[in-house]
């Protein structure tokens, strides 16, 4: 009897599941019509909608930022786009059309010059993603071992010859790839990156209403997120310049 309620349990959530993936597969379709049609602000809205229901992906973002872009909200456009990049971040459109809206906010910020390492480290993972470097770490870590185990096993001269070819350019390249592969689990895990969301914002000094003005940025503006002090939140900009701005005024990527 367990046995029976358990599989008739997992079949009723399959079904559940399978009915709900559908739906959004429509709301979706719904959504690109209500585009195609000029109806930006109704296509928007569907497309939050599936959001809403804890679906997301790279096309849906995509397709929300073309909406707000079409409606002028500029940062609403852009916070979706940057999420979009999140999730497919070679993706070329994407870049493209966030290339785009960025040409319509005001603040034009020239960012502080990289030490060339760093630089070399960020066009690589450009390029590179995550998982492909721990793909490279990990087939060079076996071939590090084989190589190995042929050196000590193998009495053949041939292939101890191969075997010390192979251990000298396993480690050769897991050098490299340990760096790359720190330094992209590092950036990874340090975005922690919003978007301004309001015309103006003027931060401050200071987590206080009456402190010192630091400077002012408008919409649009993507910023680095640093310390959280009740409603107030520590900004970064690309320059290094650092200012206190109200959480509201600003949304997480």
């Amino acid at each position: 009897m367990t046995r029976r309620l358990i599989g008739l349990a997992l079949t009723v959530l399959a079904i559940v599941s399978v009915g709900f993936a559908q739906t959004a597969v429509d709301e979706f379709e719904r959504g690109n019509a209500l585009y195609r049609e000029g109806a930006f602000e109704q296509a928007a809205a569907v497309y939050e909608s599936i959001l809403k229901q804890g679906i997301t992906s790279a096309s849906i973002y995509y397709n929300l930022g073309n909406s707000y872009y079409r409606l002028g909200k500029v940062a609403s456009a852009i916070l979706s786009f940057e999420r979009a990049l999140r999730l497919q971040p070679n993706d070329p459109d994407i870049k493209h059309n966030l290339s785009l809206v960025n040409l319509k906010t005001v603040d034009r910020i020239e960012a502080l010059p990289d030490v060339f390492f760093v630089e070399w480290l960020r066009s690589i993972s450009a390029v590179v993603p995550l998982h492909t470097t721990v793909w490279a770490f990990v087939a060079a870590w076996a071939l590090l071992f084989s190589g190995l185990i042929v050196l000590f096993l193998s009495g053949r001269a041939s292939l101890v010859k191969l075997a010390r070819l192979a251990v000298v350019a396993a480690f050769v390249a897991l050098v490299p790839l340990t760096v790359l592969m720190i330094a992209q689990i590092a950036d990874s895990r340090s975005h922690d990156d919003a978007i301004i969301t309001v015309s103006v914002v003027t931060a401050k000094t200071s987590p206080d209403e009456r402190g010192v003005d630091a400077f002012v940025v408008h919409e649009g503006l993507k910023v680095r997120l640093s310390d959280f002090l009740g409603e107030w939140v520590k900004i970064v900009l690309v320059d290094g310049k650092v200012g206190w701005v109200r959480s509201s005024e600003c949304e997480r990527i």
